[in-house]
């Protein structure tokens, strides 16, 4: 079984949750996603199986975008609201501040992660020491946010203030619980991360999510099929080739093989007889280089 097949995460599950699942349903080890979501976060989490689990990376690596409630006036130790509350703060803000501040949030930046966060020390994942009570210097990370606009606002009563949603496109490796720790520092009252959706990740949009419920019933009846997309549906956006057999049996083998006409340098998607989805390739002078295959692997 090799495919992906595109989840809505539900609150209160983790990406690993989800994985353990369906490994359990599917009856399968090889089952992987395309980027961690927080457990009050909900929306698209890819599902990589079998052979699929190779383009993780790529997705992982891909764009995302997000619906995020910023909630003014609450500061926490987890910088949503699920953790503890440090302090609250009086709001002042004007949704005009609020619009005056955000272009300092977009473009290229540095960001500092948050000591509840996956990320590693010496081995030791930061949440395990956060949990400890224990912070410690984190290195600031390159991360690109290309879109950041207010959705709507209203007013809210605990704490008294005003409850905005926002949409972000970003990089990968971008917390959106820490911009809104950041927008709430930079305007002085504090803020933290009330909700969070991801509506898409890379090509993966929220419209073709299916909710989970639905997947671990598709796998127990044995129609998965119906709701996996192929492996190169993840690479759709780039230009394809075919090739002969002579130059599948060099691709197979780990060899530069050529294109069957001229073609411009870049990259493709590469299939053999039948339609069969080889690789991705790099081509240089219709030389081909594999970037990934996904070919079966014969034993």
């Amino acid at each position: 079984m090799n495919g992906i097949i595109i989840v809505d995460k539900p609150a209160g599950w983790t990406s690993h949750d989800v994985i353990a699942k369906l490994r359990g349903v599917l009856k399968i080890k090889r089952i992987g996603h395309g980027g961690t979501l927080d457990p009050m976060a909900t929306g698209v989490l890819p599902v990589f199986i079998g052979r699929a689990t190779r383009a993780a990376e790529f997705c992982e690596n891909a764009e995302k975008e997000y619906i995020a409630g910023l909630q003014l006036g609450i500061v926490t130790d987890t910088q949503d609201i699920t953790g503890n509350v440090l302090y609250e703060n009086d709001v002042n803000v004007t949704y005009d501040d609020l619009l005056a501040i955000l272009p300092q949030f977009t473009g290229a930046q540095k960001q500092i992660p948050p000591m509840y966060s996956a990320v590693k020390k010496d081995g030791r994942k930061m949440y395990e020491l956060a949990r400890k009570g224990i912070e410690i210097p984190r290195e600031a990370r390159n991360i690109q946010i290309s879109t950041l606009e207010v959705l709507s606002h209203r007013p809210i009563d605990t704490p008294p203030g005003t409850l905005y949603e926002l949409r972000i496109v970003c990089s990968k490796g971008t917390y959106i619980r820490t911009l809104c720790h950041d927008i709430g520092g930079a305007l002085g009252c504090g803020g933290a991360l009330s909700k969070l959706q991801r509506i898409r990740a890379g090509i993966f949009t929220i419209d073709k999510a299916h909710v989970l419920d639905d997947v671990i019933a598709a796998c127990l009846s044995d129609t998965v099929n119906s709701i996996m997309l192929s492996i190169d549906h993840l690479f759709s956006d780039l230009p394809f080739i075919r090739i002969n057999e002579t130059e599948i049996c060099k691709a197979k083998n780990g060899a530069l093989f050529n294109a069957q006409e001229s073609i411009e340098d870049g990259i493709y998607r590469v299939y053999g007889i039948n339609d069969e989805f080889l690789l991705l390739g790099k081509s240089e002078n219709s030389t081909i280089k594999t970037i990934k295959s996904f070919f079966e692997v014969s034993n």
